[in-house]
């Protein structure tokens, strides 16, 4: 993949130790194939999914459901504030 590829992820706001390793995994997996990786921007699997990403030098996009960009975890390089709330 070149990077025209967007994959979304979607996933509980916390997680557990097992569920973040998982979403880690998927996130380095997609980041290999060169996917753009989009997700909510916030905690739980939405940062660990991103945080795998970072670490094979991929993008990552956060929809963030407030008005405020600060808000984004660590790892999110484009986060978007949508002032949508929890979808």
């Amino acid at each position: 993949m070149d990077g025209s590829v967007h994959v979304a992820v979607v996933g509980a706001g916390t997680a557990d130790a097992g569920t973040s390793g998982l979403a880690e995994d998927v996130g380095r997996l997609l980041a290999r194939r060169g996917a753009l990786v989009v997700c909510g921007g916030l905690g739980g699997v939405m940062e660990a999914v991103c945080r795998g990403a970072k670490s094979e030098g991929g993008t990552t996009v956060g929809l963030l459901p407030g008005m405020d960009r600060r808000e984004a975890n660590a790892w999110v390089d484009v986060a978007i504030p949508t002032g949508l709330g929890e979808a």
